[in-house]
């Protein structure tokens, strides 16, 4: 491997993927602030999904990209960074900041002559091999750069703290605790989904056991009937937000939540960011060991009991117990 590279002026980062991939990175971003800290550090991700990054006091830029805008940018003027790294196998991606950058790294991405090209082309672990958190640290590591941590990064802005503490006074004023549902992945993750009926027993226990309780129930457009149809059963106890929300929106009302309890999935990412106290669930072929927050306190984990020996996304998780979560849930609760 040849000598590191001098420290760089301006730092571009491309990762273009969904919510808990652009969250999985944030370790690796300040890294690279804590190793450069006067260089100009840019974000690109995914058009939808890269407001997750702002406020962050370490990234000085954000902005989207997509592998199909990519062909056309940085095809005229000079390099604009002085060093970029490039997550994922998106070919477009790679060519992209080897145009915009003096130097590139990225994972191998099985093209020689774009494999050629790079500064650090850097061997991606084997299917599952490690935490997914740690995976990002590759590229920086490969640079030289030593990890500054672990911990999921977002930040959420003092006016969006305002905002969600005034809608949770005007819809439940005096409702103590909050809990916060996440009750289903995306569909192409429809595996990681915990029974609804799992769910309104766990919520049953918990407006028996707190006379003020309220349940918020999160998701985005396509959980809505699912989650209207769960909050009926609890009349006066149970508010859908699914789909009334922005991402940083949610994210803020996820912030005042007393307890989260959620499947594998963006949200849940999202809390591993933040302090509150949350439960989450993981399949046995997504086990906590590969995608759990690390360093993350007050988060209490249930796994599949199938999560040692492992299994495929057809194992069912309705395995999982609700007496298992109800007690994740007292913990976290006490």
């Amino acid at each position: 491997m040849s000598a590191s590279p001098p420290a760089p002026a301006s730092v571009l980062v491309i990762n273009v993927s969904r919510i808990g991939d652009t969250l999985l990175a944030t370790p690796a971003l300040q890294a690279l602030a804590a190793a450069w800290p006067q260089a100009r550090l840019t974000v690109l991700g995914h058009p939808k999904r890269i407001e997750i990054l702002e406020h962050l006091p370490f990234i000085a830029e954000t902005g989207a990209i997509t592998k199909d805008r990519a062909a056309w940018r940085g095809r005229l003027g000079g390099h604009r960074w002085d060093l970029a790294l490039v997550y994922g196998f998106d070919k477009p991606l790679v060519a992209y900041a080897l145009r915009a950058a003096q130097r590139v790294a990225a994972f191998r991405q099985g093209d020689e002559g774009l494999d050629a090209r790079l500064f650090r082309c850097v061997e991606p672990p084997a299917f599952q091999a490690e935490h997914a958190a740690l995976l990002p640290l590759r590229l920086t590591r490969a640079l030289g750069v030593p990890d500054a941590g672990h911990r999921l990064a977002y930040a959420v802005t003092d006016a969006e703290k305002a905002r969600a503490r005034a809608t949770l006074e005007a819809r439940l004023p005096g409702a103590k605790p909050l809990v916060g549902l996440q009750v289903a992945s995306f569909p192409t993750k429809g595996y990681r989904d915990w029974p609804v009926e799992h769910f309104a027993e766990l919520s049953g226990r918990i407006v028996a056991r707190w006379p003020k309780a309220h349940l918020l129930l999160l998701g985005g457009e396509l959980d809505r009937e699912r989650n209207r149809n769960l909050a009926a059963r609890f009349p006066g106890r149970a508010s859908s937000f699914a789909g009334e929300l922005s991402l940083r929106e949610s994210a803020a009302l996820m912030n005042e939540l007393d307890l989260y309890v959620g499947v594998d999935t963006g949200p849940t990412h999202i809390m591993g960011a933040l302090d509150r106290p949350m439960v989450a669930l993981y399949h046995c072929y997504s086990p906590s060991r590969l995608l759990a927050p690390l360093e993350r306190p007050r988060c209490y984990v249930v796994d599949h009991p199938r999560a040692a020996q492992g299994c495929s996304p057809d194992t069912p998780m309705a395995e999982i117990p609700v007496d298992l979560v109800w007690s994740r849930v007292q913990q976290a609760l006490a």
